[in-house]
């Protein structure tokens, strides 16, 4: 049998609102509905929350899932790692955030992510008869989603035409596609496309509402990133990058009702304009988007439940029985007050206490 741990008087955040208090078993990985407990940890005057759900970042090493996993951040989605042979190893880790991986992103030619170092040459695409054959390679390396880079026109970046393909050739594998998205011209070739995620926001001028409008009817999520985007601007500035851009995209996707995740581009990355914390960062990207618009609620929903539903993250997301037993607990209400997520009582990963 494997060892109960009971959470005694303890509100629980539900996606919706907070319980009253109530005691939370866990048994083995799984929150179960009661037991004997082992062991009781005292959750008066705290929240319980599912783990956070980091809906972009970037791994490097275990490091980086550890961090993760300190600052409450138990599920992270990374949107680009090779080699296979790597990713496969960092899925695998345990004690520390667990990953889900697009292996290899799809970049054109010429743009800043085919001049990376070891960039691999297979993801490079330039026609939508490579379109597929990428696809079928990212099937093949077990991607749980594909992602692409749109980040300027040909000859440096794919066309529409090739972007629209790997879109195509993504869904009919049963796969959702994310695309990286900094520029209001590179959003309209994403949405235009299909894509099913937009991650970060741009950094030009505000997203327009004909753009905003096609994202609203067609479902488009937007993972916007504003910890990475605040970086950015502020790495560049002086170049006609700014910030303020980007949140106030948030504010115009907020009101038009298009589902918000968050996500930081969390990155450990050498030589990169910016390297969000992994972990640290996440408690930042809730305060900006609650500076953006969005309530605290709304925010923890975006952290963890609707993202789980977003990429099909049927086993976590939300406390109930049957679930995986990845959790934070925190002092006070970060339903009312977000900063609250930083003050962390303890963290369960598949029913491990690791803090």
């Amino acid at each position: 049998m494997a060892a109960v741990t009971a959470i005694e008087g303890v509100r629980v955040f539900t996606g919706e609102s907070l319980t009253e208090p109530r005691r939370v078993y866990v048994e083995g990985a799984t929150i179960v509905a009661g037991g004997t407990p082992d062991t009781v940890v005292d959750g008066t005057g705290r929240t319980l929350l599912p783990g956070l759900i980091d809906s972009h970042m970037h791994v490097l090493g275990r490091q980086d899932l550890a961090d993760l996993a300190r600052w409450g951040v138990t599920t992270g989605l990374d949107m680009a790692a090779w080699p296979l042979p790597f990713v496969t190893e960092m899925r695998a880790q345990k004690g520390v955030a667990q990953i889900l991986s697009a292996t290899t992103p799809a970049v054109g030619p010429g743009g800043n992510h085919a001049r990376m170092p070891g960039f691999p040459a297979d993801g490079i695409v330039t026609t939508p008869q490579e379109a597929r054959a990428f696809v079928e390679r990212r099937v093949a390396d077990g991607a749980d989603y594909i992602k692409i880079v749109t980040e300027a026109a040909p000859p440096a970046g794919m066309d529409q035409e090739t972007v629209a393909a790997i879109v195509t050739a993504a869904h009919e594998r049963g796969l959702q596609v994310v695309a990286h998205s900094i520029t209001t011209g590179a959003f309209r070739v994403a949405v235009g496309a299909g894509v099913d995620i937009s991650t970060h926001a741009p950094l030009d001028a505000v997203l327009d509402d004909e753009t905003v409008e096609h994202m609203r009817t067609a479902g488009t999520v937007s993972s916007p990133t504003l910890t990475m985007m605040r970086g950015i601007a502020s790495a560049r500035a002086g170049t006609g990058l700014r910030y303020e851009y980007a949140r106030d995209t948030v504010t115009r996707l907020h009101r038009a009702g298009i589902r918000l995740l968050v996500g930081t581009d969390a990155n450990s990355a050498p030589g990169v304009p910016f390297a969000p914390r992994h972990g640290e960062s996440l408690h930042d990207e809730l305060e900006l988007l609650v500076e953006a618009g969005l309530t605290p609620l709304e925010v923890l929903r975006s952290a963890t439940t609707l993202t789980a539903q977003t990429f099909g993250l049927e086993d976590r997301g939300v406390i109930e029985p049957g679930r995986r037993a990845d959790l934070l607990l925190v002092d006070g209400d970060p339903t009312t007050d977000i900063t609250a997520t930083r003050d962390i009582a303890g963290v369960w990963i598949a029913g491990e206490r690791i803090r």
